[in-house]
């Protein structure tokens, strides 16, 4: 049990700076304001399935992907932290508002023409809470711990469920309480909380490409 509690910790460690539902929260605010409660929370309920979803697509075909097209591990480590980098440092000077985003800006006027439009899939779902930083470090994760490093098998089986499963149930109660979270830290603690996260995954990105260029020599020498 201590090494299920374990693994669960670092894979919500992981993970969770990737997903900052705060973020979510705030881009849920701005699309959901003429929605009635009813509806916001249907949302809310829809984007979480559809973020745990993702999550256990990418974790158990990730790698039958990886085999089709031939990519290395060490190959997607770099690539996966090039991404996660990239985005942190998105998120440590943002270009824009995120309601300017290109999925938000669309969704945006998809919602203006048709007020019954889901905003559950895009952009909360994807690429707000699991995007392509969240979707490479699932694979690259999967492709770490089947290849023999760090723990037993029984976990490595029943953990990353029980991991993308907290992760939509937080992602859930963060958008059910939208208001109130908002209201609690306010814009300015939101943007807050976005960089320091950004750091965490600029740090996380560049050891990803440490290990992946590590493994590269070892593999040639």
């Amino acid at each position: 049990m201590v090494d299920l509690f374990k693994a669960l910790g670092l894979g919500l460690v992981v993970l969770l700076p990737l997903a900052n539902p705060l973020t979510t929260v705030a881009l849920f605010l701005g699309l959901a304001g003429n929605m009635s409660r009813e509806e916001r929370n249907r949302e809310a309920k829809m984007a979480s399935f559809y973020v745990f979803i993702i999550m256990m697509v990418a974790w158990y075909a990730g790698q039958l992907v990886m085999d089709t097209f031939g990519i290395s591990i060490p190959g997607l480590r770099i690539a996966g932290g090039l991404i996660v980098a990239f985005i942190g440092f998105r998120m440590l000077f943002p270009p824009q508002k995120g309601h300017h985003a290109p999925e938000v800006q669309s969704k945006s006027e998809e919602l203006a023409r048709e007020p019954e439009a889901s905003i559950a899939f895009v952009p909360l779902a994807m690429p707000s809470t699991a995007g392509p930083g969240t979707i490479a470090m699932i694979i690259s994760s999967a492709s770490t711990v089947r290849h023999g490093e760090g723990f037993p098998a029984w976990v490595i089986s029943v953990a990353p469920p029980l991991i993308f499963l907290v992760v939509s149930l937080i992602l859930w109660i963060c958008l059910r309480s939208s208001g109130g979270v908002m209201r609690l830290v306010g814009k300015g603690g939101i943007e807050a909380i976005s960089r320091l996260m950004g750091f965490l995954l600029v740090c996380m990105g560049v050891q990803f490409i440490i290990n992946g260029v590590l493994e590269l020599i070892s593999t040639y020498h």
